[in-house]
């Protein structure tokens, strides 16, 4: 099958699946993550093929969006097979969406470009003023406060700590978010990334002001 028609028929069946997602992870992040992903590996000289599936398909197997990262993974993989993808392809691919998460930093270094590129766009898409709406979103969908001044910033922490312990959205700047510009892997995504991280630094200025914090968490 052609690559372009495997492209098309991605796009259409995870927009299906997640158009009205609410967590924040819906088909118009996909889109973005995706169109900038492919800007980056432009600029990467990496695989464009494999860039735009990775994107498109990620969040399939994100165990913030479904029941089972093992399932997602398991649909992906008969999916791009149904497909005709290339075995070393879907390979590939599926290396990308397992191990380009944060999980609390406990992500796994990536070492293909493709992967660093894929993973530099989700990366983006968490930061600046989109990523600002992005966490109020997750929050709310998670029961979480907005701001709890009484609750510590947590620094190093196991993935099942980082999804389920007790945080507010604020604290997840300090848990994520502004660790995410330092953690770039092309020159492409650090440079974009400088821009939204000053974005977030600018709301928690204005935040703190506001609610007549003197001192931030730390």
């Amino acid at each position: 099958m052609e690559q372009g028609t495997v492209i098309q028929k991605t796009e259409e069946m995870v927009r299906k699946q997640l158009l009205g997602e609410g967590s924040g992870h819906d088909w118009y992040h996909i889109e973005r993550v995706t169109t900038t992903a492919k800007k980056l590996a432009t600029e990467e000289n990496a695989d464009l093929f494999v860039v735009t599936l990775a994107a498109l398909l990620h969040d399939l197997a994100d165990d913030k969006v479904v029941e089972s990262e093992e399932k997602g993974l398991a649909a992906i993989q008969d999916w791009l097979v149904q497909h005709q993808v290339d075995q070393d392809v879907i390979e590939h691919i599926l290396t990308i969406i397992k191990d380009m998460s944060f999980k609390g930093g406990n992500s796994k270094q990536l070492d293909s470009m493709e992967g660093q590129v894929v993973q530099d766009a989700d990366r983006l898409d968490a930061i600046g003023a989109v990523g600002i709406a992005r966490c109020f979103v997750y929050a709310g969908k998670k029961g979480q406060p907005i701001y709890d001044p009484e609750i510590e910033v947590r620094e190093q922490m196991t993935t099942e700590e980082y999804r389920q312990g007790k945080t507010s959205a604020i604290h997840h700047f300090y848990e994520k978010l502004l660790k995410l510009k330092d953690l770039m892997n092309t020159k492409a995504g650090y440079r974009l990334a400088q821009e939204r991280h000053l974005v977030m630094e600018q709301f928690l200025d204005a935040f703190y002001l506001e609610v007549g914090e003197v001192k931030r968490p730390e």
